[in-house]
C-alpha cells in the first residue's frame, strides 16, 4: 500500500492559493472591523502560522478564508486584551465581543477592498505614501519588494509605511467610500493606485515570480468596482480597458522555460479574444465621451499593438497618440517609450538622440538600458549595446528578465563574432 500523502505540503498550498486569491479581500474586512492597519496585518500572519500548525494535522477547513478570518479576529483580540489598551483598545473589545463567536465566511462578508483603497488614497497621505500603502495592504508586497520598486532603502520605506499607518489613526480618517461631492479630487489617486498594482502583477518589481496574474485581476476588480460606483466615467473606462488590452497578452509573455517573449516574438493566438473585444469596447465608449485623459489614451496605444496583423502594428500613430500623452504627463517614462515607438517607424538616429537626452533621469531604471541596448545594436554599435544590456541586467529586478537579457546579449555577441 502506498503511504498517505504527507498533509503539510498540502496544506502550505492552499493557504498559499487561499492569501494569493483573497488576501486583499480579508485584509479590507480585517482593517474595516479593527480600524488598526498594522494589528490587521498582524492578526491576519498569526492566522496563517496557527493554519500551518493546524491544518497539517487536523485536516483542511471546509472554507480555509472563513477559517483564517475567524482565527486572524481572535488573535487581534487576544492582542488587544494582552496590550490593555486604555480608551481605544477598550472599545475596540467591546465592538468586537459579538463577532468573535461568529464564523465568518468570505463569500458572505462585504467586499470591503474599495473602502480600503479609497482609505490608502486619502489626500492627508503624501502620494508616494497612497501607493506604498495599497500595495502592501491590497497587493500583498512586502516592504522589501515595495522599497525595491521605489528605488529606496527597506529601513525607509518600513518607516514611510508606519508613518501612513499612524496618520490614518491619528487624523481619524475614515474607512469608507467618499461621497460624491469629493470624488473628483479623489479618483485620479485611486486609479493610479489600482494602474500600480496591476503594473506590479504584470511585470513584478522583485523576487522570482515574473507575473502575479492574481494582481493584475484584483486591479481590474477593483477598477470595475469604481466602475459601478461611478459609471459614465471616461478614464476609469479607460483604465479597464487599458488592464484588459494588456492582461490580454499574459499568457503569451512567458514561453515554456519561464522566460519573457517580446511582443513581436508573441503567439498572438494565445491572446485572449474576449478581453480584447471587451477592452476595444469600453475604449470606444470612453473615446465618445469626449474626456480626454491618459488612461485612455495608453488604451489606444495598447489597442494598436492587439489590434494589427503581425509586423504591421501603426507606429507613427503610436508616436502621435505619445506627443498627445506627453501634453498631460511629462515624464521620462513617457519620453522614453516614445522613442521606442518612434524607432520602430523608422526614425532611429532621432530615436537614439531622444534616448541619450534620458541617461542621467532613467540611470537606475532597466528598461530604459535595454531599450538603449535594442536600438544601438540596430545602429550597428554592438560593443555600446553589450554595455547597456550589461547594466540592464545588472538592473533586472526578477530573475526571468535577467534569464532574457542574458539571452539577447549572447545573440549579439555571436552576430558580432560572425561578422568578423
Amino acid at each position: 500500500m502506498d503511504p498517505a500523502p504527507d498533509p503539510a505540503p498540502q496544506a502550505a498550498q492552499v493557504i498559499a492559493q487561499v492569501m494569493r486569491a483573497d488576501r486583499g479581500r480579508l485584509l479590507a474586512w480585517l482593517i474595516g472591523r479593527l480600524r488598526d492597519f498594522q494589528l490587521a496585518e498582524d492578526a491576519l500572519q498569526d492566522a496563517v502560522e496557527s493554519a500551518l500548525l493546524h491544518w497539517d494535522r487536523r485536516g483542511i477547513p471546509f472554507s480555509p478564508g472563513g477559517w483564517l478570518l475567524h482565527v486572524a479576529l481572535r488573535k487581534a483580540i487576544d492582542r488587544l486584551r494582552a496590550q490593555d489598551r486604555q480608551g481605544r483598545g477598550t472599545a475596540n473589545l467591546a465592538l468586537l465581543a459579538g463577532e468573535e463567536a461568529s464564523d465568518p465566511d468570505p463569500e458572505a462578508i462585504p467586499d470591503e477592498r474599495l473602502r480600503l483603497i479609497f482609505t490608502c488614497c486619502h489626500p492627508a497621505l503624501e502620494p508616494k505614501s497612497r501607493v506604498a500603502l495599497t500595495l502592501r495592504t491590497l497587493g500583498g508586497l512586502t516592504t522589501a519588494e515595495i522599497a525595491r520598486a521605489f528605488l529606496d532603502q527597506e529601513p525607509t520605506m518600513g518607516q514611510r509605511l508606519s508613518r501612513a499607518r499612524a496618520k490614518i489613526a491619528a487624523a481619524g480618517i475614515p474607512f469608507a467610500v467618499p461621497g460624491p461631492e469629493l470624488w473628483a479630487e479623489r479618483l485620479d489617486s485611486v486609479l493610479t493606485v489600482i494602474y500600480l498594482i496591476f503594473n506590479e502583477g504584470y511585470s513584478a518589481s522583485a523576487g522570482e515570480i515574473p507575473l502575479r496574474a492574481a494582481l493584475c485581476e484584483e486591479a481590474i476588480y477593483l477598477a470595475r468596482l469604481v466602475d459601478q460606483l461611478r459609471p459614465g466615467e471616461a478614464e476609469v473606462e479607460g483604465l479597464i480597458a487599458l488592464m484588459l488590452l494588456t492582461h490580454a497578452r499574459c499568457a503569451a509573455r512567458l514561453d515554456k522555460a519561464g522566460d519573457f517573449v517580446r511582443l513581436q516574438d508573441q503567439d498572438r493566438t494565445a491572446w485572449d479574444a474576449t478581453q480584447i473585444e471587451e477592452g476595444l469596447a469600453l475604449l470606444d465608449r470612453a473615446v465618445a465621451r469626449r474626456i480626454p485623459g491618459p488612461f485612455q489614451i495608453k488604451a489606444a496605444i495598447a489597442a494598436l499593438h492587439v489590434s494589427a496583423p503581425q509586423d504591421q502594428t501603426d507606429w507613427w500613430q503610436i508616436v502621435m497618440l505619445y506627443d498627445s500623452l506627453l501634453r498631460i504627463e511629462t515624464t521620462p517614462i513617457v519620453r522614453l517609450n516614445r522613442a521606442v515607438a518612434l524607432a520602430e517607424a523608422g526614425y532611429l538616429d532621432a530615436a537614439l538622440r531622444d534616448i541619450e537626452m534620458l541617461a542621467v533621469e532613467l540611470d537606475n531604471y532597466q528598461p530604459f538600458h535595454a531599450a538603449k541596448a535594442e536600438l544601438l545594436a540596430r545602429a550597428g554599435r554592438r560593443d555600446e549595446s553589450s554595455a547597456a544590456l550589461d547594466r540592464a541586467i545588472e538592473l533586472a529586478p526578477t530573475s526571468s528578465e535577467a534569464a532574457f537579457l542574458r539571452k539577447r546579449r549572447l545573440e549579439l555577441v555571436n552576430l558580432k563574432a560572425d561578422r568578423a
